[in-house]
């Protein structure tokens, strides 16, 4: 529900704003939180969020992480600070306030980038990976342990598993009978469930800050320079592999159709995308990689991409409770788009490994 424009403005009044605000208005395309525009009598610009309490209960835990990466970037960071992602705190000195309308956070306004929406050509994914592999890059040395997860066990593909499992055993809308060939490609992957997990539980792989969300549209891009500004959306910053954070960008970037395609004939995985994503990503934080995460970083792609589509799978078996749906197959058609991108992949593991590797090494 849309605030009221007194009451918008009301609640800007709460942070420790440049000038009076004057105008605000809905902003942006998220489906999470409420975000608006606030314009001040000064000129100056403000992103008022307010919170989505049911998908993060804790906003003070969740405000903790954000100002903590958010503080750590800027310490580390080149960029004007007109350029950085800054949280905006309260007349009392609090990162969120409380309202009779729930919990609102507040932004600076970055001019200098704009989230791009449309289908990403190969230099928009590069830049995208520049974008995500320098906010890895900043974090290097950030103390991961500190990091509240505001969504448990959002990327443990074990759990995802088990989860899919027990929805295929309650079957509660007889939709089993239907899907039995995606049933089957999901166990017969089984063994991907485990792979990150247990590495980040033996010290294999190193437990870092991760993003989570790495989709082309969570990086501010200065279309102009074609370059990234800065990363945003942070809700789900955790503790995580950087695995996660670039197979997230590859499935989401590198395919030729749409997530929900239905012609799967027009879904594919694309070498120039994958190699586009990888060269900017592994290219900013290559160095600061361990031997262990450039072998396996290929590996994320292909785990995002099953894990994902397990998720729009299951959601499709409980009725469509999660993911948001335009008709009665979306969830299965979202699934059926990401498994033919597995299957892509795996046929392309040897390409996809060495290329993220030599982008990792400093080659081109």
């Amino acid at each position: 529900m849309d605030l009221k424009f007194d009451r918008l403005i009301q609640t800007a009044k709460n942070f420790k704003v440049g000038s009076e605000p004057v105008f605000g208005k809905r902003y942006g395309c998220g489906h999470i939180n409420d975000t608006y525009l606030i314009d001040c009598r000064g000129g100056e610009k403000y992103i008022l969020q307010r919170i989505n309490d049911r998908v993060f209960p804790d906003v003070g835990k969740l405000m903790e992480n954000i100002v903590g990466v958010t503080e750590y970037v800027a310490a580390g960071s080149v960029k004007r600070s007109d350029e950085i992602l800054t949280v905006i705190r309260s007349a009392a000195g609090c990162p969120f306030v409380r309202t009779d309308e729930g919990y609102f956070r507040m932004y600076n306004f970055i001019s200098a980038g704009v989230s791009i929406e449309s289908v990403p050509t190969a230099e928009q994914l590069y830049v995208s990976g520049r974008g995500f592999g320098e906010f890895q890059r900043l974090l290097d040395g950030y103390p991961a342990e500190r990091l509240y997860d505001s969504i448990p066990d959002f990327h443990n593909t074990v759990k995802r598993l088990e989860k899919f499992e027990a929805a295929v055993t309650a079957d509660k809308c007889g939709r089993v009978k239907d899907v039995g060939g995606e049933i089957d490609f999901v166990r017969s992957r089984a063994v991907y469930a485990d792979a990150v997990v247990s590495a980040l539980r033996s010290g294999e792989l190193p437990v870092r800050v991760t993003h989570n969300d790495t989709k082309l549209n969570n990086v501010l891009i200065d279309v102009s320079a074609m370059r990234p500004v800065a990363v945003i959306d942070l809700d789900t910053v955790m503790r995580g592999s950087i695995l996660y954070d670039f197979g997230d960008g590859v499935r989401s970037g590198a395919s030729t159709g749409a997530e929900d395609e239905r012609d799967l004939s027009k879904v594919s995985f694309s070498r120039e995308l994958y190699a586009a994503f990888t060269k900017g990503f592994a290219g900013e934080a290559g160095r600061r990689m361990t031997e262990k995460e450039k072998s396996m970083l290929y590996f994320g792609a292909i785990l995002m991409t099953y894990e994902c589509g397990m998720r729009f799978l299951t959601d499709y078996l409980e009725g469509d409770i999660y993911f948001k749906v335009r008709r009665s197959t979306h969830n299965l058609d979202r699934a059926r788009t990401q498994f033919k991108l597995v299957e892509d992949m795996e046929k392309e593991r040897v390409y996809m490994r060495d290329a993220a590797q030599t982008y990792a090494n400093g080659s081109n």
